[in-house]
């Protein structure tokens, strides 16, 4: 038969246990922390509003409060019993927290079965394309350290190609991997100047430029844009141009027929030639 009384008993006693419990965790602003104590796993709200590393203790079942800041190397043992993966960083979500994309997508498949953009968060150092050494608990990546086996000339390219506004598919250079170009896809994202409309506007402009036309204006038409420009010698025209090369579908003046033979850059050369 259960005793009820000793269930009780036992279960006051795990109940004050707790409440004198100090436990290191790491924490997001809002964010929750976890412990073990006893073999029961504890979930508590952090009492002030935090974010980093500290000394928890709770104050009830449901709420613990900051006691200290830990030490480097109560930290950096927590952080090895976790599994160990480099990510390289694309920006800032919130607070510490970054968008970051695996460095190598089949060894973090291979470590913690995925390989996706994720939140690395208690990011203390670090910037833009740098390449990072996070932990994974099971839910969530933390922050351990910058890369120090990284070549930071790779992060530098990258910095230097989106000063220029460069397109990921147009980014070259030694070094370069899948993953970087994604990396880069992902901060493209949130930068206004890499909108749809606004790359597209740029492609046009680029090939007219290069020929000595001048873009006015242009109009989405499903497969083709209906293109407004200028020749160097002041004459304005019309042309649809397919998207995906930049074809002449209708040049706007008679070519016999041959418009796709020739491409947005070229069209101009023969218009100021006729």
């Amino acid at each position: 038969m259960i005793d009820i009384h000793q269930i009780l008993s036992q279960i006051t006693a795990q109940e004050g246990q707790l409440l004198d419990t100090q436990f290191l965790a790491p924490c997001v602003r809002g964010g929750k922390v976890r412990t073990r104590i006893a073999g029961m796993i504890y979930t508590f709200q952090s009492q002030q509003n935090f974010e980093g590393w500290a000394i928890f203790k709770p104050i009830n079942d449901k709420i613990a409060a900051v006691v200290k800041e830990p030490s480097l190397s109560q930290v950096a043992e927590y952080l090895k019993l976790l599994v160990p993966i480099r990510f390289q960083l694309a920006r800032v979500l919130q607070g510490q927290t970054w968008l970051a994309y695996p460095v190598n997508e089949s060894d973090t498949k291979q470590r913690v079965g995925f390989a996706k953009p994720v939140a690395v968060h208690l990011v203390v150092e670090g910037s833009q394309f740098e390449q990072v050494v996070a932990r994974w608990d099971g839910n969530c990546l933390w922050f351990e350290e910058v890369d120090r086996r990284a070549d930071p000339l790779l992060s530098e390219q990258l910095k230097a190609a989106l000063k220029k506004l460069s397109l990921p598919e147009d980014i070259r250079f030694k070094g370069m991997t899948p993953e970087m170009r994604t990396v880069y896809e992902l901060v493209c994202r949130n930068i206004k100047d890499f909108a749809p409309k606004v790359r597209d506007e740029q492609r046009l402009q680029r090939a007219l430029k290069m020929a000595g036309g001048e873009l006015h204006d242009f109009s989405d038409r499903t497969d083709y844009w209906l293109v407004e420009w200028t020749s160097g010698t002041g004459e304005r025209h019309s042309s649809a141009i397919a998207k995906n090369d930049l074809t002449v579908m209708s040049a706007g003046i008679c070519l016999s027929g041959e418009d796709s033979n020739f491409d947005l850059q070229s069209l101009v050369g023969v218009v100021e030639n006729r």
